[in-house]
């Protein structure tokens, strides 16, 4: 079912366009879990603490992973990508005006993470476009007002996003491997290159 709806094969261009998104997503990995580490010893949080509670964040589940069609992989991250860019620019937002206003490294280091994140939203807008499937409107919805949290509350949705994100970018790897894969077998003209990302 992960192939239903895919043209038999795979086009050149389906080909590097996967294998340039794992890329995009191995850095992105390794950025956001440097930033990660900062951003817990800036704040003092512990990384263990709880915050299943807090919503409005995309989590990276992986039931019935199995079952999805490419549509519905594809959807799912871009959606939960375009949802990060938004948490990222209130998370930037909340560390200029509040949290590290004079710390410029740390706020280039967001902003880098944030840069990356919509170039894999416009990168999976074009594989969507490539394979035929419909790209879902944007949803410009924001969450909860941020002034309303306090800045210990801002602190720990900071670190949510972060610790999402990096789970999003392992699941997103799984699902552009699956994307990769021809329809037929005997079409594999494009797997050296997704291969050796893997090693």
């Amino acid at each position: 079912m992960a192939a239903a709806g895919r043209p038999s094969g795979t086009s050149p261009r389906h080909a590097e366009l996967c294998c340039q998104t794992i890329l995009l997503l191995r850095k992105m990995r390794a950025d956001v879990s440097r930033l990660l580490e900062s951003y817990v010893e800036k704040h003092g949080l512990d990384k263990n603490y709880n915050l299943d509670s807090m919503d409005g964040v995309p989590t990276a589940s992986t039931e019935q992973w199995s079952e999805a069609s490419d549509a519905e992989r594809l959807r799912d991250n871009l959606k939960a990508y375009r949802a990060f860019q938004i948490l990222l620019n209130e998370i930037l937002e909340e560390q200029r005006s509040s949290l590290t206003p004079n710390d410029f490294d740390f706020h280039e280091s967001i902003q880098s993470v944030l840069f990356q994140v919509s170039a894999l939203a416009y990168q999976l807008e074009e594989l969507m476009v490539i394979l035929e499937h419909s790209v879902p409107a944007k949803e410009m919805e924001g969450t909860r007002n941020a002034c309303e949290r306090g800045l210990f509350e801002k602190k720990l949705r900071g670190m949510k996003v972060l610790q999402e994100l990096a789970q999003w970018s392992v699941r997103s790897v799984r699902d552009l491997h699956q994307l990769s894969k021809p329809v037929q077998t005997g079409d594999i003209p494009h797997a050296s290159c997704c291969l050796a990302l893997k090693k």
